[in-house]
């Protein structure tokens, strides 16, 4: 318990100054739909995300400006070590992509490593990933508001300027959910984030 207090003190913390290390006003949890990462990308260069059965990875959670975002930030904390980022690849799919997650959002969020990715992983667990995507057993094209819809529903606690769905080459590609920096509770997100994808036939790609 007074590890969690000592966190969220130092979450909370004010901001001082853009592309600090701890200065940003909320946070971003990105949630890939890792069938359409991997049709597009992944399995090309054999990805090791791609060999697992996920639905809704963890991409990032990304310290975030009311409008834009800190990246590749300058701290004092020391990088994780291999067996830390592997640690996440339940989550993330691989240690790799945890890796490059710390490298250009985690070190500016102000927290060491091991915080970083124990906030990563709270805000992870605490979103409900909507159980009729992840059954979705054969492609299926249906309006991008759907996805968004089908996550209200399975979470009280969001609403729909909390969340956003993203689209690319005609797929659902992430799901981001803004979250406030001291509690991870969901917040509005900000006019460059809250955009929405239109399409009204984007493909849904089943789970490997």
């Amino acid at each position: 318990m007074r590890r969690a207090l000592a966190l969220m003190a130092l979450l909370s913390a004010p901001a001082a100054s853009a592309q600090e290390a701890g200065v940003f006003d909320y946070w971003v949890l990105s949630l890939s739909w890792s069938p359409s990462w991997c049709a597009v990308e992944g399995d090309s260069r054999g990805a090791e995300q791609c060999e697992r059965d996920l639905g809704w990875s963890l991409h990032g959670l990304w310290p975030q400006y009311e409008q834009g975002y800190p990246e590749y930030c300058e701290t004092s904390r020391p990088d994780p070590s291999r067996a830390e980022t592997a640690a996440m690849a339940d989550i993330m799919g691989s240690g790799g992509l945890a890796w490059h997650e710390w490298k250009k959002h985690g070190r500016c969020s102000g927290l060491s490593s091991q915080d970083y990715f124990e906030v990563s992983r709270r805000a992870y667990e605490a979103v409900a990933r909507p159980e009729v995507l992840r059954a979705v057993d054969a492609p299926v094209h249906l309006p991008a508001r759907v996805v968004e819809e089908a996550f209200l529903e399975a979470d009280d606690g969001l609403f729909a300027d909390a969340i956003t769905i993203t689209c690319g080459q005609g797929r659902i590609r992430e799901a981001r959910i803004c979250l406030t920096r001291d509690d991870l509770a969901p917040r509005r997100c900000g006019a460059d984030v809250v955009r929405d994808c239109t399409l009204d036939d984007a493909l849904l790609a089943p789970r490997r």
